[in-house]
């Protein structure tokens, strides 16, 4: 049960942290193409994401029930080095981005949020880029940390607070009425949606959020042992270290 809802919230993460539900709809400047924008981003995770990590897995399944670096499992060749470096600047992007928002709030703080100067800004940006860069080499624990926070915090913040917010701005009659874009016929109109978003918030919020988290902290819990504070290689077979 522990492995099966542990993947049941990788699964979830993958699609609320790859297709970024919330970071698209905040960093567009037309809204009304969000909906293109976010079957791109699905399309993604299933053309990449998903094959991907299913092939690792096929392979490698279970030397990964106890070891979540799966590059740490692959032979040493030139097909694993370009994966490790691919996967460095997937991080580098996915680190830019991730921190936008913060680097916004950090640069209204020392109010500077108004200068044009890229390099001042960039050089402002350092208080906030430096520690995160230290913590993470701290603590090299990823696979336990996704599954954690794909189960407490993903679950909400892309699946059930949208879902509930949709149903709370169209509940009145005349909201509906009022709405610039309906359901379609074919899901069942109003009626169909709300179908629809209740089933999303206590799907997930009984399997992402409850069992999903109880899964995700008993692999934390048990993966503990492997954890070392600036690990020369995180949870790496010992032939291979």
């Amino acid at each position: 049960m522990v492995l099966y809802f542990t993947g049941a919230t990788n699964i979830l993460y993958t699609f609320g942290g790859h297709a970024v539900t919330v970071e698209i709809m905040h960093a567009m400047w037309k809204p009304q193409k969000f909906k293109l924008i976010y079957l791109i981003a699905t399309i993604y995770v299933l053309t990449l994401t998903l094959p991907s990590a299913s092939a690792v897995y096929w392979a490698f399944g279970d030397l990964l029930l106890n070891h979540s670096n799966a590059l740490a499992l692959l032979p040493r060749t030139g097909f694993r080095d370009t994966a490790v470096i691919l996967m460095l600047i997937h991080q580098f992007i996915t680190f830019g981005f991730a921190c936008t928002p913060l680097y916004f709030v950090w640069e209204k703080f020392i109010g500077i949020h108004e200068t044009k100067s890229l390099f001042k800004r960039a050089i402002t940006r350092l208080p906030v880029v430096i520690p995160i860069w230290f913590l993470a080499i701290i603590f090299p624990f990823f696979g336990p940390i996704n599954s954690t926070v794909g189960s407490l915090l993903v679950s909400f913040t892309v699946y059930i607070i949208p879902a509930l917010a949709h149903m709370m701005t169209f509940a009145s009659a005349s909201a509906r009425e009022n709405a610039v874009e309906r359901p379609p016929k074919r899901v069942g109109g109003w009626a169909g949606m709300y179908s629809v978003n209740i089933f999303v918030v206590i799907w997930v919020f009984i399997v992402g959020f409850g069992f999903g988290g109880w899964a995700s902290m008993v692999n934390f819990v048990h993966q503990i042992n492997t954890f070392g504070l600036f690990t020369k290689c995180y949870q790496c077979p010992k032939h291979k270290v």
